[in-house]
């Protein structure tokens, strides 16, 4: 089984910092005379200034040398989100509180941003991420086979999991795998991620043709929702739902 797409999120170089692929923007500075890496935390965004007529194979090579610089930057970049009674969690792109009451039902409600359940306040978190996930994956798998229809295209197995450099793939055999996170962003961006993997069941590339393609499938703006994903997406990560 080959796979031969995607990460909507981040085309372009990455460089690996523990377990983590984070994104990389070469810039190219006509008075630089070496190689400098900027970490811009706000947007979870590594910057590599390198000189105008300098290798970027080479550049990237020293950057990815920098393991300890790297982490101590990556390591300040986010702080965690433990997810419990109380808390704050996007769902579709808006901030919902999480309400418990020990004497409700342990089943999640979504009564307008207020998500409320009961049962023991130490599987709060738990029973959260499980509503998330079976979320997104209706969501998604809904959305794969409207968008697919639409395109005459036909989706094989639709599943989520939790990738960290990637917010969705398409395999040759037609199986579409998403960023379960996705069901946090914005509606408009879930979508346009569910668009390029759609795409890929006909285009398995990045050229004219597929990006031609995601513009038709797409209700809305796909570069306002890769815009959102390169500065928001990362912070998606921080939500834990065990301490």
């Amino acid at each position: 089984m080959s796979n031969a797409s995607s990460d909507f999120a981040s085309d372009g170089p990455h460089i690996r910092v523990g377990d983590d692929a984070w994104p990389v923007r070469v810039v190219r500075h006509a008075q630089s005379r070496r190689y400098r890496l900027v970490f811009d935390g706000a947007r979870g965004e590594l910057r590599l200034i390198v000189p105008r007529r300098a290798s970027e194979r080479a550049a990237l090579k020293w950057a990815d040398e920098q393991q300890a610089w790297l982490a101590e930057q990556v390591g300040k970049a986010v702080l965690p989100v433990i997810v419990g009674p109380g808390a704050a969690i996007p769902f579709r792109g808006v901030e919902r509180r999480v309400q418990w009451t020990a004497t409700l039902p342990r089943a999640i409600r979504l009564d307008a941003n207020i998500l409320h359940l009961g049962g023991p306040a130490e599987t709060v978190g738990r029973r959260i991420e499980r509503w998330l996930k079976a979320e997104a994956l209706d969501l998604m798998a809904r959305e794969s086979h409207e968008i697919a229809g639409a395109a005459g295209l036909s989706v094989g197995r639709v599943r989520v999991g939790d990738p960290r450099s990637r917010w969705g793939s398409c395999t040759s055999e037609g199986d579409l795998r998403y960023s379960w996170r996705l069901v946090m962003a914005p509606d408009h961006v879930r979508r346009a991620t569910v668009a390029h993997e759609v795409a890929h069941l006909r285009h398995m590339d990045h050229g004219a043709a597929f990006h031609a393609l995601v513009d038709r499938l797409h209700d809305g703006d796909v570069a306002a929702a890769r815009g959102w994903l390169r500065r928001e997406g990362r912070s998606l990560h921080r939500y834990r739902f065990t301490a």
